[in-house]
């Protein structure tokens, strides 16, 4: 347990897959969990033949025992934690009413919930672990509020605001929170979705392209403090606007870009 850790959930497939060999390219001790174990393994067969250092586990992250169970697991004795990437989240698309509630719930339970609980449980190894990070995955849908995405927006939207707040925080136990933006990314998440704002947007982003972007947030040290980070080009832009756009502006434009 000499190297640095990262603890990722929903690490079996997209973005949490490409997080994780990319971490353990770069010498990571890596603890990739899902619910998903079969992916898992073919994960940790991936990291091992490469001579990487990886731990996996099942883990439910509604689940606030198992997050206790699996961060003892990875932390051992030396209960050190230097990076949690909140990556697990799922999507329904659809007009609000025609997606049953308990869908809803599930969005709200994985989404925003999952990532609360984990920041509670492994805030005393954050705490006890010089420079550690946290790196929630929020979205480039907390801009606004989108159309078709009602539900999975709102989970962003808490999400954001929960980076922020536990960004000021924990600044004086030196944990840095931060929120990665990326916009539509190719995964089995976005397979089949069609909303307004994907025909007009496309779906442009590789789960490397994130996992690139996580590792060089994390790595980048600056002198001014940087919460969100935008992802690809598109919502580097929207990201750009939204801060110099009046609320009225800001609708009009998600108006045009979903369709509605």
């Amino acid at each position: 347990m000499s190297g640095p850790g990262v603890f990722i959930t929903g690490a079996a497939a997209g973005i949490g897959r490409a997080t994780a060999l990319n971490f353990a390219r770069q010498g990571y001790r890596v603890g990739a969990y899902d619910v998903d174990l079969d992916g898992l393994g073919v994960l940790r067969d991936e990291i091992s033949e490469r001579g990487g250092d990886v731990t996996i586990g099942a883990l439910d992250v509604t689940d606030a025992a198992a997050w206790s169970a699996r961060l003892r697991e990875f932390t051992g004795a030396a209960g050190k934690l230097d990076i949690l990437v909140n990556n697990a989240g799922v999507l329904t698309a659809g007009a609000f009413s025609d997606v049953p509630l308990p869908v809803h719930r599930q969005m709200i339970d994985i989404n925003f919930y999952g990532a609360l609980a984990g920041l509670h449980a492994a805030f005393p190894y954050l705490r006890d672990t010089a420079h550690a990070q946290v790196v929630n995955m929020c979205s480039a849908s907390a801009l606004y509020g989108q159309p078709e995405l009602a539900t999975y927006s709102a989970t962003k939207f808490a999400l954001r605001a929960l980076t922020e707040a536990l960004e000021l925080e924990w600044r004086r136990y030196d944990i840095r929170v931060l929120a990665m933006w990326p916009l539509f990314v190719k995964t089995a998440m976005t397979d089949g979705v069609e909303t307004g704002s994907t025909k007009s947007l496309g779906v442009n982003l590789s789960p490397e392209d994130v996992a690139a972007a996580v590792y060089a947030a994390t790595h980048r040290r600056r002198r001014l403090t940087k919460v969100h980070y935008p992802v690809g080009r598109q919502t580097s832009v929207l990201a750009a606007m939204s801060q110099v756009s009046p609320n009225w502006m800001q609708r009009l434009i998600t108006k045009v870009l979903t369709r509605t």
